[in-house]
C-alpha cells in the first residue's frame, strides 16, 4: 500500500475512534435505572420505557438500514444524532412517565439511523482501502476507543451527580459531545456513502427495489440467519439487563463502612463512576484484542459459541451473587459479562459481514440491530416484573438460564476454508 493510501486509512481510523469515543459520553448510562427510580418508577415501568425504546428501534430499523443504503449513510448518521439530542433535552426538561415515554420514542429513532449504519461505513472504508481481512482487529481498535470514552463518561458523570445531587444535568451534559460527533459525522468523506450516494433522484424507485431484493436475499442464507441470531441473542440479554448492575452498586456503596459523611447519592456515584469506569477500561482492553483473542479458540465460529455460554452462566452466578447478599462478588462477575460482551462484538461483526454482500451490507447489519431490540423489548419488561416480585437477583438468575438454552438454538458453523484464513489474518495483525 502507498505512503497516501497509508496515511488515508490512519486519519478515518482516527476519525472512527473520535466517532466512538464522543458517542460514549453518554453521562446518564451510568445512572439510567437510578434516575427512573428516583422519579419514582417501578421497575416494570422501566422495562416498559426499554421496551419502548426498543420497539421504536425496532420498527424503524429496517427502513432506516434501506434509507442508509439508497440515500447515503452519513445523512443516516446525521439523523439519528439529531433523535439523541431530542431525547435528551426532553429527560432534562420534562420530568414525569409520558414525557419520558416521548423521550424515549425520540431515543429509539436515534438508535435506529445509527446501528449497523456505522459498522458499514468501516466496511467500506475497508474494502475500498483494500483491508477487509483487517476487519477484527480494526473494528476492536475504534471500539477500544469507545470504550475509553465510556471510562471517561463514567468519571465525569459521577463528578456532575456528586456535584448537583441532581440525575437530570447528565442529560443536559450529553448534548455536548452528540453535538460535536454530528458535525464529525457530517464531514466523513462521501465515498462511505457507497455507489448510491450519487444516485440520480428519478432513478429511486429502482435502487430501493434491487435493496430491497438484497435485504430479504439475506432470510435464505441459513449460515448468514445463524450468524445474526447468534449476535443478537446475547446482545439482547447483555442489552435488557447490564444496567441492573446500577442498583447492586448502590446497595454495596450504601453498606460500606466508609464516606459516611457523604449524602446517599454522592455516595452512590463515587462507587458507580469508580466501578464503571474500570469496567470500561477493561472492555477497552477486551475490544482491542478481540482478534487475539479469537485466534485462541481455533476459529471465530467456534470463539462465538463458546463465550455465549460463558455469558449465560456469568449473568446466572452475578444474579445468584445478589441473591444472596454478596454485591462484590456479583459485581465482578458483572465486570467478566461486560467484558466478554466487548470481546464479542468484532468477533460478530466479522462473521456476519462474511455471509453479507456489500452493496447491502447496511441492511444486513440493521437486520441484526433489529433482532437485538425485538428481543430485547420482550425481556426488558420481563426482567422488570420479574426484579418487582422476587428481587433483582433472582430476575438477573432467571434471565440467565433462559440465555444459556438459546445458545443451544444458535450455534453457528464452523466456516470453510476461505473464512477460516481470512480469521486468521484477522488475530494475526
Amino acid at each position: 500500500m502507498s505512503n497516501s493510501s497509508r496515511s488515508e486509512r490512519d486519519t478515518m481510523l482516527f476519525r472512527f475512534s473520535l466517532y466512538g469515543f464522543l458517542k460514549n459520553l453518554r453521562f446518564f448510562e451510568p445512572f439510567l435505572i437510578l434516575f427512573f427510580r428516583d422519579a419514582g418508577l417501578s421497575f416494570f415501568q422501566i422495562g416498559v420505557l426499554y421496551a419502548i425504546r426498543d420497539v421504536a428501534t425496532n420498527v424503524l430499523e429496517t427502513p432506516s438500514g434501506l434509507i442508509a443504503d439508497v440515500f447515503g449513510r452519513r445523512r443516516s448518521m446525521v439523523l439519528s444524532f439529531s433523535g439523541y439530542i431530542v431525547s435528551f433535552l426532553i429527560f432534562y426538561a420534562m420530568p414525569g412517565f409520558p414525557t419520558y415515554v416521548l423521550a424515549m420514542v425520540a431515543f429509539g429513532i436515534g438508535e435506529a439511523f445509527r446501528t449497523g449504519t456505522h459498522k458499514a461505513l468501516i466496511l467500506e472504508h475497508l474494502r475500498l482501502t483494500g483491508k477487509t481481512h483487517l476487519k477484527v482487529p480494526y473494528y476492536g481498535r475504534t471500539r477500544s476507543a469507545s470504550q475509553l470514552g465510556s471510562a471517561l463518561n463514567s468519571l465525569l458523570a459521577a463528578a456532575l451527580v456528586f456535584q448537583t445531587g441532581n440525575y437530570r444535568y447528565v442529560f443536559l451534559a450529553s448534548i455536548v459531545p452528540y453535538v460535536l460527533d454530528l458535525i464529525n459525522l457530517a464531514t466523513y468523506p462521501r465515498r462511505l456513502d457507497g455507489e448510491l450516494a450519487t444516485l440520480d433522484w428519478r432513478e429511486i424507485p429502482q435502487q430501493l427495489k434491487a435493496t430491497t431484493i438484497g435485504f430479504f436475499r439475506i432470510f435464505r442464507q441459513p449460515q448468514a440467519v445463524r450468524a445474526i441470531m447468534n449476535s443478537s441473542g446475547f446482545d439482547a440479554f447483555f442489552k435488557a439487563t447490564k444496567d441492573y448492575l446500577q442498583p447492586v452498586l448502590e446497595a454495596l456503596a450504601l453498606g460500606l463502612p466508609l464516606l459516611v459523611a457523604l449524602e446517599p447519592d454522592q455516595r452512590s456515584a463515587l462507587v458507580i463512576g469508580v466501578v464503571y469506569c474500570c469496567i470500561y477500561l477493561l472492555n477497552s482492553y477486551a475490544s482491542r484484542e478481540a482478534g487475539a483473542i479469537g485466534a485462541r479458540f481455533g476459529d471465530v465460529s467456534r470463539a462465538i459459541n463458546v463465550t455465549f455460554f460463558i455469558g449465560a452462566g456469568l449473568l446466572m452466578a452475578s444474579g445468584l451473587s445478589s441473591w444472596a447478599n454478596l454485591p462484590l462478588v456479583s459485581i465482578l462477575i458483572f465486570l467478566g459479562l461486560h467484558v466478554l460482551h466487548n470481546v464479542r462484538k468484532p468477533l460478530n461483526v466479522a462473521n456476519i459481514s462474511d455471509q453479507i454482500e456489500t452493496d447491502v451490507m447496511a441492511s444486513g447489519l440493521s437486520v441484526e440491530s433489529q433482532i437485538v431490540t425485538l428481543l430485547a423489548a420482550i425481556i426488558a419488561p420481563l426482567m422488570g416484573a420479574l426484579a418487582d416480585a422476587f428481587g433483582v437477583g433472582v430476575a438477573l438468575a432467571g434471565l440467565g438460564a433462559l440465555m444459556a438454552a438459546l445458545a443451544l438454538l444458535v450455534r453457528v458453523s464452523t466456516p470453510d476454508a476461505t473464512g477460516a484464513s481470512a480469521s486468521a489474518h484477522a488475530g494475526s495483525d
